[in-house]
């Protein structure tokens, strides 16, 4: 096996999460877009993942600051993902 699906395969674990609702966020975006992102996002996506569940909640949606500067992009972009997931 790759190192890239080696990878690929953990992220997909790490977006399991204790929370349903987190799991529906996160799970469909490494599943459709962790393999295309650039390493720097991928980078930023493994760092949010080691943050605690109640805190990658608020910031993605949106109910509170998120303090690193670092991960904002990356929260963007899963924003994004599943927002185009509930217009189609």
């Amino acid at each position: 096996m790759s190192e890239q699906n080696r990878d690929y395969q953990r992220m997909q674990w790490a977006s399991r999460r204790g929370l349903l609702e987190l799991d529906l966020l996160l799970a469909p975006f490494v599943e459709e877009c962790y393999r295309e992102l650039p390493d720097a996002d991928k980078a930023d996506f493994k760092a949010l993942v080691a943050e605690q569940d109640q805190d990658i909640m608020q910031w993605l949606m949106g109910h509170a600051e998120v303090p690193n500067p670092a991960l904002k992009p990356i929260i963007e972009k899963i924003r994004a993902h599943n927002a185009s997931k509930l217009a189609s």
